[in-house]
Order: C-alpha cells, then sequence, then structure tokens
C-alpha cells in the first residue's frame, strides 16, 4: 500500500524520517534506483509504499516536484494544512550574503 508523506529530517545512508498524512511518523529508506539521482530535501513530499511485516518503515518510490505537490494539493490528496516546499524556487534570489570589497581591501592583497 503506497501513502503521500513529507520528509522531516534526513538520517544519510539513503535513510529519511518521513511524516505521512496519515499521523504516523515512519523510517523510509530512498531505494538503490533512485539514489544518486533523485535529490531529495527535507520538506519535499514523497510517496511511500509501506513495508507488510515492519508498519513503522517503508520504501521511497516517488519524489513529487513543488507543481506536483502543489496539484495533489489542489486535488485534495494532501490535507490543506500541507506546507509545500518552495525552497527550490527561491534558491539564489537572496543577495544579502555577498560580500564587498573596497579597492583598498584588494591592494591590500
Amino acid at each position: 500500500m503506497a501513502k503521500y508523506a513529507q520528509v522531516t529530517k534526513m538520517l544519510g545512508n539513503g535513510r529519511l524520517e518521513a511524516q505521512c498524512f496519515d499521523g504516523e511518523k515512519r523510517l523510509a529508506h530512498i531505494r538503490g534506483k533512485m539514489r544518486k539521482k533523485v535529490w531529495i530535501n527535507q520538506g519535499d513530499i514523497i510517496l511511500i509504499s509501506l513495508r507488510d511485516f515492519q508498519d513503522d518503515k517503508a520504501d521511497v518510490i516517488v519524489k513529487y516536484t513543488v507543481e506536483e505537490a502543489r496539484n495533489l494539493k489542489q486535488y485534495g490528496e494532501l490535507p490543506d494544512t500541507t506546507k509545500i516546499n518552495e525552497q527550490d524556487a527561491a534558491y539564489g534570489e537572496d543577495d544579502d550574503n555577498e560580500i564587498m570589497f573596497e579597492e583598498d581591501d584588494i591592494d591590500d592583497i
């Protein structure tokens, strides 16, 4: 059985902690076909396959893009309270972290 979930914490070694929309928190494993091809980050919406023999563990099947996650929310597949990670769209727009050098500083180097 498959369920929608949101990544709460990356644990390393192909594992993550996911909050399922049925209220359960599960340990999920990124399957080998997805490793190093699909990058999953905290806050992403994923589809996980539950294990029949272990209810607290699952396997990641699909990672949804921000656009796909918005569509799922619009179609009613995800709860209205779901916060979709929009970090990808806003990345690189913040210019407050630039370091400005004076010409005198450059001459000293």
